[in-house]
């Protein structure tokens, strides 16, 4: 029998991107934290795709890093190329790329984690969540609390003391974060092939569902992909369109200027399949695991395997093919947008279909991987579990997809898990405040029966929830929390009041229609001035901008001289300044409807309301509202088979 025995104030299960926002998050709040990995070489590993970002995905890093989260620095310091998407469409969509070097990567957040004050890292299977049952609120922190209420009056409770490890090490806690990834009973497939492994062949956690199960936590299977990693000896580049980085680089973090991190890129290639790639696909479909049924979990609808694409979309003759490099100092290359579970011989017949990819060595075979995770609906927006008091959980666990959503839920967590000990209140984001917001929003309010990914069609209010200004949203948020020092509070303080400032200035600058003012217009091929009009309105012409301006705007000398412009002005502030006035009807018209969204968040529902005494409820309404128990109208409003007549139904009960 094991006796070995510590206490902590927080413990973090899981070492991936979720663990690792969660863990830093609590220590950096001051509680006391330790946080346990299955193999130390697993502390934010990147077992599939080579970087951090994307669409949409980039603004939840900026988001993190907003709050005082460690992904943006992390992937700042140790990127091979930077490219910003969609820059010819609106500045809402406008999302941040990086690949990354995965070994560095990992390196260094191991670095970062390993020396931050508060934190223990700790290499063991976690096997069991200790959970007793409380009487009478007996010893439960949310005691402390006055926004959770809800507790009191409940005769039982369940609450979390802590965990148990695989060798029978006991540790007990106040907060307990499970952040297991795709760790749980992991099985990885290909073909005929299964190995009970997590990713890149590291151990899986074979006790931990067993325990949740007798918790009351039911598990489910989802699955993901991953796919072939090939020699870069082997691949004729030449058959290839090369793909740059940015030659103007914009960092993850606020607290980085491009040339602090300007560097030497490397390019990534693009190729595609063909008809004869499909039809080695289609003559070999019944060996895939995938369509033999031999992969029980749902798989990610926005991130198909390549056997998937060639049967759901039979008319699509080629499919995009980006080959990445897997860091500066290895010949690996990552086959992007060709994850696949097919049988050995068939990956190399298929790569090898491809352009640029005839002669292609395979150094990782593709694989799909099932994983137990659990059901976002038994979660608060604060990602602790209703049931469980102390009990939180982040990332793919909650049944998310993506190193980037995984992160957020895990910094979130982690503050809230901290907050709770320090008996604060919790911390959430709404929909209008974040894309973390809208994420967490979607989990526990409407049932995924996939891997979930962060798209930027699902942010209702997406044009203000821009990457550019997540620092403008949620600084303010990570000062208070204690996340966001106050030296870096300072010169973020500066930089928004410059903003302010100079849209007001520009907004009230008058300027007529005389010679001089003509023949810039002229010189820019701009329409003339009849009337007076302002320096803003001239911005808001697509032809002009706040630097192309500078020589009729007779006090931006005056301006630059002070001390506010010389430490703050960027490219980033001059950015938000075009922005602000360029969109200021959009924007305008965007915050009308955030307020009308906050009216029905104001609009709280009893915690002890009995949807069964809501007469004309329909019985599914009735059902998933007794299921969810949304703590507002407007949560209650995004409920899946919640319908506008049953939330009118519920305005009138509730008015009554």
């Amino acid at each position: 029998m094991n006796n070995l025995e510590e206490t902590y104030d927080a413990i973090v299960i899981g070492a991936g991107h979720a663990g690792c926002e969660a863990a830093l998050a609590l220590a950096r709040m001051e509680i006391e934290t330790i946080i346990f990995t299955v193999s130390m070489d697993s502390v934010a590993m990147m077992p599939c795709n080579p970087n951090i970002g994307g669409s949409s995905k980039g603004h939840l890093v900026r988001e993190i890093d907003a709050l005082g989260g460690e992904m943006g620095k992390n992937i700042d310091k140790t990127y091979i190329q930077s490219k910003m998407l969609n820059k010819s469409k609106g500045p809402a969509v406008h999302s941040l790329r990086a690949q990354a070097d995965k070994v560095e990567y990992t390196k260094q957040m191991r670095i970062t984690m390993q020396n931050t004050d508060h934190l223990t890292l700790r290499q063991a299977e976690v096997a069991e969540i200790i959970v007793e049952e409380c009487v009478n609120n007996e010893n439960l922190i949310t005691d402390k609390i006055d926004n959770n209420s809800e507790n009191i009056g409940n005769n039982k409770r369940k609450v979390v003391r802590g965990v148990r490890t695989k060798s029978g090490a006991t540790y007990y806690a106040k907060a307990v974060v499970i952040c297991t990834g795709v760790y749980l009973n992991a099985r990885c497939i290909y073909g005929d092939v299964v190995n009970h492994t997590g990713p890149n062949g590291l151990s899986a956690a074979t006790f931990l569902s067993d325990s949740l199960e007798k918790s009351g936590i039911p598990v489910r299977r989802f699955k993901t992909g991953t796919p072939a990693r090939i020699d870069k000896r082997s691949i004729d580049f030449s058959k290839m369109e090369e793909q740059f980085g940015d030659e103007d680089i914009t960092p993850f973090s606020f607290t980085n200027n491009a040339e602090d991190i300007k560097r030497e890129q490397i390019s990534c290639w693009l190729t595609y399949t063909n008809e004869k790639t499909h039809d080695i696909i289609r003559a070999n479909i019944d060996r895939s695991p995938l369509f033999s049924g031999a992969i029980e979990g749902t798989g990610p609808r926005y991130c198909p395997s390549i056997e998937d694409k060639v049967m759901k979309f039979a008319d699509k003759n080629r499919h995009q093919v980006f080959i990445e490099p897997e860091g500066e100092f290895t010949n690996e290359m990552y086959i992007g947008g060709m994850s696949s579970s097919l049988p050995e011989d068939v990956q190399y017949a298929m790569y090898r279909s491809v352009p640029g990819l005839e002669n292609a060595k395979i150094v990782r075979n593709a694989y799909a991987i099932e994983y137990d995770c659990i059901n976002a609906l038994m979660l608060k927006h604060t990602l602790e579990f209703k049931d469980i008091d102390g009990l939180y959980s982040a990332g793919q666990m909650n049944g998310s997809s993506g190193y980037e959503e995984a992160g957020a839920q895990g910094i979130m967590a982690g503050i809230n898990a901290a907050r709770k000990i320090q008996g604060k209140k919790e911390v959430v984001l709404d929909r209008s405040q974040g894309y973390i917001g809208v994420l967490i929003d979607d989990l526990v309010t409407k049932e995924t029966k996939e891997p979930y990914r962060m798209m930027t069609s699902r942010a209702e209010y997406r044009l203000l929830l821009r990457q550019d200004n997540a620092d403008l949203r949620l600084t303010d948020i990570g000062h208070d929390i204690g996340l966001i020092s106050d030296e870096r509070y300072e010169k973020f303080c500066g930089k928004r009041n410059l903003i302010n400032s100079e849209v007001k200035r520009l907004s009230e600058t008058m300027v007529g229609g005389n010679k001089r003012i003509q023949e810039f217009l002229e010189s820019k091929n701009s329409t003339s001035l009849k009337t007076a009009v302002s320096l803003a309105d001239l911005i808001k012409r697509p032809e002009l901008d706040y630097d192309s301006i500078a020589e009729i705007d007779s006090e931006r000398e005056s301006v630059k001289s002070t001390e506010l412009y010389e430490n703050n002005i960027s490219k980033d502030v001059i950015n938000q300044i075009n922005i602000e006035i360029k969109y200021e009807g959009y924007i305008s018209r965007q915050r009308s409807q955030v307020d009308h969204f906050k009216k029905l968040e104001g609009k709280r529902i009893p915690d002890n309301i009995d949807y069964d005494d809501v007469k004309n409820l329909r019985k599914e309404a009735r059902q998933k509202l007794n299921d969810i128990r949304p703590e507002n109208i407007g949560q209650a409003s995004r409920i899946s088979g919640v319908s506008p007549a049953d939330i009118s139904v519920l305005l009138i009960y509730l008015g009554q």
